[in-house]
């Protein structure tokens, strides 16, 4: 019962960590209103939020393995929750877009850290298991942003909407305190000062290991479609494109985080017992993004609407899909460079969802603005993406293999002279 305790006060930060990623996003009108902002200007909330997250990763990495988990979601909590203080009580915008910054940075330690404590508190078999939980039951945050704290900015106003959502990244560290260590005997890593130099060298060992950038390339291949959908370009796509009303287009929202869910729960079991098919698994994942999209892609008009359903349920299976990246780093490296592995991973999908929300933008504003014709382009460049995460898969899947291989050999021949 313990570790099922201990991660879920560990599980409670990062659905805090996502109530703080997600508020802005359902309170844009009110945030348009107080710091007088046009939609352009507010959308650099949200690729600034990316940014932070995608580029602060390797460092939370690098510090997680020094100092190990409940440190960093006890710094990452402490800094979310002082962001959210500082918007609530600002009027001045550049000051709020700094305190987003603060937000993303502290989002970013939180999730990796979190991950960090289940191979420690349960069984190889139930852990690819608990990492799909812990990203499914996360996404939670996006229900309370959306419900309750989105009730309470229209009852109470700015600030005391802010302020509470603060005050519960407070409770979540008073509770991490007491509960979460890091190991079940309550060891640390030990704190050991290095160079800058063994810094890099350490960091290149790392990314070196195929297992490390399989994860990699298989986060980048399935998460970022429907986290550019989800953030940015989706309701538009819905409404401007298949004229869908705003109130439908948040009816697909709700279906993916159900389909996610669902589809999580399966992919944990899958790879928990057929852990030498996650590979595959993953590439069917992606071919069946790839697919979705041509579909739609490819109608002359308007998509009817079950396929626009299909189009959200099929991506929506990216998200839990992505976890499985994790688990790659997992089994590839040792414990004490594993922060720094999950980090480099969990670059993959957002470096690519930051690259094409951009490279989007461009593409409809050059094509003259938000027309189906313009949207059907732009989103044509996920197959470049795509086809980059395959290649990379099937390079370092065999590359993983033969490590394998070796690693097997070698065993034998120590039994043999043993």
């Amino acid at each position: 019962m313990r570790p099922w305790i201990v991660w879920a006060t560990g599980l409670l930060a990062y659905i805090v960590a996502v109530l703080d990623r997600t508020t802005l996003g359902v309170s844009g009108l009110a945030a348009a209103e107080r710091f007088g902002a046009g939609p352009s200007l507010l959308s650099t909330f949200v690729v600034l939020q990316v940014v932070v997250y995608a580029g602060a990763q390797v460092p939370a990495g690098l510090l997680l393995d020094r100092f190990g988990s409940k440190v960093l979601i006890v710094c990452g909590a402490a800094v979310m929750a002082s962001g959210q203080f500082a918007l609530a009580f600002t009027e001045s915008l550049p000051t709020a877009i700094a305190a987003r910054a603060v937000v993303g940075l502290g989002d970013a330690v939180t999730f990796i850290s979190v991950l960090r404590l289940v191979p420690h508190w349960f069984t190889p078999r139930r852990v690819p298991l608990v990492t799909q939980l812990t990203g499914i039951c996360g996404q939670l945050g996006q229900v309370l942003s959306a419900v309750p704290f989105l009730a309470l900015l229209s009852a109470s106003g700015w600030t005391t909407a802010y302020t509470s959502v603060a005050a519960f990244g407070v409770l979540s560290i008073a509770l991490i305190l007491l509960v979460v260590k890091n190991t079940p005997d309550g060891a640390a890593p030990p704190v050991e000062t290095t160079s800058l130099q063994e810094t890099l060298a350490s960091i290149k060992t790392v990314w070196l290991r195929p297992g490390t950038r399989l994860g990699f390339f298989t986060h980048m291949g399935t998460q970022f479609s429907v986290t550019v959908f989800a953030l940015m370009w989706g309701v538009p796509y819905l409404t401007s494109a298949q004229g869908l009303s705003p109130g439908a287009a948040g009816t697909l929202l709700t279906i993916s985080v159900a389909a996610a869910i669902s589809a999580g729960v399966a992919i944990g079991i899958l790879t928990g017992r057929h852990p030498h098919r996650r590979s595959w698994l993953v590439l069917g994942i992606i071919a069946s993004n790839a697919v979705a999209w041509t579909a739609v892609l490819a109608m002359p008009g308007r998509s009817p609407l079950w396929l626009l359903v299909l189009l959200v349920v099929v991506i929506s299976v990216g998200g839990p899909g992505s976890m499985v990246g994790f688990d790659f780093a997992r089994t590839f490296n040792p414990s004490a460079t594993l922060g720094t592995a999950q980090g480099m991973v969990n670059m993959g999908g957002f470096l690519a969802s930051l690259l094409l929300m951009q490279s989007m933008g461009l593409i409809l504003q050059a094509a003259g603005g938000l027309s189906f014709a313009s949207f059907r382009l732009a989103w044509t460049l996920q197959y470049v993406v795509w086809a980059v995460a395959v290649v990379g898969i099937l390079i370092t899947r065999r590359k993983a293999r033969r490590l394998l291989a070796l690693q097997d050999d070698r065993s034998l021949l120590e039994s043999i002279g043993n």
